[in-house]
């Protein structure tokens, strides 16, 4: 799969001024001309882009997250985070499955590529990591707590239909997939090799 950013279906023009620099977003307006030849001011917010990385073990496992974060409620979701400005995707996902696990692992599969909000300029990519071991303690972020929790596949897919499984973008690719045997096998492939 080509790692390339994803293009949003609302990309930011050229003319678009930033009108809010923030810790985590970006706002950007521009004037826009509608359809009756009026026009009005567009918004549209920035952020880093973020990488997921859903980790296998080499007996098959797949590692999912129980995580808290100060001011939301407690979750279930891949693990992964902010990609760092001049950091490529990969390098990121390889970063972050180390911090959050302690592991590192044999070989990474793109497995999505997406910017899922078009209000948002905010592309995803979301690894496979297979062959993952242990290497090093975890070392979470102080704004974090990350429990690992083991699941076979059939459970995966349980979990990304949970209200609490927080990477949507995953889940959608799991429901976009798992009416079609074909290609629940391919996913199952790239999952378990």
């Amino acid at each position: 799969m080509n790692s390339s950013r994803p293009t949003s279906k609302q990309p930011i023009p050229e003319n678009a001024k930033k009108v809010f620099n923030g810790k985590l977003f970006d706002v950007y307006q521009w004037e826009q001309t509608l359809f009756d030849n009026t026009k009005t001011v567009f918004e549209k917010l920035k952020r880093p882009d973020t990488v997921n990385i859903i980790p296998i073990t080499a007996n098959g496992e797949i590692i999912v997250s129980e995580q808290e974060q100060p001011g939301t409620e407690s979750f279930i979701g891949c693990l992964g985070g902010r990609i760092d400005e001049g950091e490529e995707p990969l390098d990121a996902a390889k970063r972050e499955l180390l911090e959050e696990t302690g592991m590192e692992a044999n070989d990474y599969i793109l497995f999505d590529t997406t910017q899922l909000i078009d209000k948002i300029d905010w592309a995803i990519y979301t690894y496979v990591a297979r062959g993952c071991r242990k290497v090093k303690e975890q070392e979470v972020e102080a704004g974090e707590k990350i429990k690992l929790r083991y699941v076979i596949f059939e459970e995966f897919l349980e979990l990304a239909a949970q209200d609490n499984f927080r990477d949507a973008e995953v889940s959608l690719k799991v429901f976009r997939t798992i009416n079609n045997p074909t290609k629940l096998e391919e996913m199952k492939k790239i999952f378990l090799g």
